[in-house]
């Protein structure tokens, strides 16, 4: 991927997690309620996200098909860590405090969390 993705075309990517390979106007029908963006600005987006290499298409007879190229989970990943580095410093710790105190964490996430430190400690006595 060339370059940082934009509120506008993460939505558009977005609809391409959720489903593809799909049409360009198909695209526009999902963002419909979400956004009163002209069919124009989604096929822009869509050729731009092409541009950065986020996006992929296919010829299908006189449509183009769009698919991600990026998946979801390593976006998410690079995001978080760019965030991480630029708001806290690269440390971890007080985001979660944030949320704990902001009463942001449900038992679900605590419980996670737990998993999540346990498994890397179990990997720490391993390395």
């Amino acid at each position: 991927m060339n370059k940082d993705i934009s509120q506008a075309e993460l939505e558009v990517l977005k609809v391409l997690w959720a489903r593809s390979p799909i049409s360009a106007n198909e695209v526009v029908i999902a963002l419909a309620d979400a956004s009163a963006w002209h069919e124009k600005t989604v096929k822009t987006l869509l050729n731009r996200l092409v541009a950065k290499e986020a996006v992929g298409y296919e010829k299908d007879g006189r449509a183009y098909l769009y698919y991600p190229l990026v998946q979801q989970a390593d976006y998410q990943q690079k995001e978080s860590l760019s965030f991480i580095q630029r708001v806290l410093s690269g440390r971890i710790a007080p985001l979660v405090a944030g949320f704990a105190k902001q009463q942001k964490l449900d038992a679900k996430d605590v419980a996670e969390l737990k998993q999540l430190i346990a498994d890397w400690e179990k990997e720490q006595k391993h390395d």
